[in-house]
């Protein structure tokens, strides 16, 4: 279903399981339209979720400091603007990280300090229950959402955990998808600006079998097209959604709904695509994922399953 020059043409095509016989609505969090979760002397931050993951997108004051006591698992530290550097402290030692990074954060004692304020996306599983509990749209997944099987981290780096920070400053490259960095419990895809609106002649409508797909808007907006499959059941069905979200904005895509989205502003427009846990297809295209050095795949001997 992609055009013939986006990259992802060449992922090997998955093996369908049992055909869905029930479908989750797709989750549209439109931060700028909300109140924030969370509004004190470190700024003002967002929360929404979906299945295994939650988002804390935060408009941090300086000197900011967000700390996590007995942290369940690792977590992603995103800092989108270059003029927004952070420090994270853990297991005693203290890292600087600048600004247009992304940063992952072993369990445990952390704290996350930005010491002139900005722009902070954090991106913790779902097993973090303090944070999933005060997400906007909590309500939403009282029940499991149908067709995506129970949460399983990757395995843990092979030289042992520590916080590891990456420069988004990567050229683009023909034949690689975006600008892929994965840990034990996120793949995160950022995306090239796309500037001007996106040509509709050029969609890449897709779907995915069992798993959730998270769109982060970070400039400009996006129209999100999405579109449920048919089943024998007419009470299945649900209408096509054609969502316009701004930024900063989450959209949780369900599967196996066909979605594709499309930058609407004359401007920049910024997506980044979240997968909670990585992707194995990706993983598999030799040189997408730009750190697949420290973060083994699983089944990979030696790795820690």
């Amino acid at each position: 279903m992609y055009n013939s020059t986006d990259p992802r043409a060449s992922l090997a095509t998955a093996k369908a399981g049992p055909a869905a016989t029930e479908f989750a609505a797709a989750e549209y969090l439109r931060f700028y339209e909300m109140e924030p979760q969370e509004n004190d002397a470190n700024g003002r931050t967002w929360l929404g979720r979906g299945q295994n993951f939650i988002i804390a997108h935060t408009e941090a004051m300086p000197g900011a400091a967000f700390s996590r006591k007995s942290q369940a698992d690792e977590y992603v530290v995103l800092l989108p603007d270059a003029k927004s550097s952070a420090t994270i402290a853990w297991n005693g030692r203290t890292e600087a990280v600048s600004g247009y990074s992304i940063a992952f954060v072993p369990p445990g004692d952390s704290t996350v300090t930005m010491p002139d304020g900005g722009r902070v996306v954090r991106m913790f599983s779902t097993r973090s229950e303090d944070l999933a509990a005060a997400c906007a749209n909590a309500g939403a997944y009282a029940a499991h959402h149908p067709n995506i099987p129970p949460f399983q981290p990757w395995p843990t780096p092979k030289d042992g955990y520590r916080v590891r920070s990456y420069s988004l400053d990567v050229p683009d490259e023909p034949g690689r998808f975006g600008r892929i960095w994965r840990c034990t419990t996120f793949m995160v895809n950022v995306l090239p600006q796309e500037r001007g609106p996106r040509d509709i002649t050029k969609l890449s409508p897709h779907y995915h079998d069992d798993f959730e797909q998270c769109s982060l808007v970070l400039e400009g907006s996006f129209t999100h097209h999405i579109r449920w499959p048919w089943t024998p059941n007419l009470n299945a069905w649900r209408a096509d959604d054609h969502a316009l979200c701004a930024s900063p904005s989450v959209t949780v895509i369900p599967p196996p709904a066909i979605h594709t989205s499309r930058a609407m502003e004359a401007g920049v427009n910024q997506l980044v695509d979240i997968f909670s846990p990585p992707r194995f297809d990706f993983s598999e295209k030799q040189g997408w994922v730009l750190n697949a050095d420290d973060y083994p795949m699983p089944g990979v001997p030696g790795a820690d399953k």
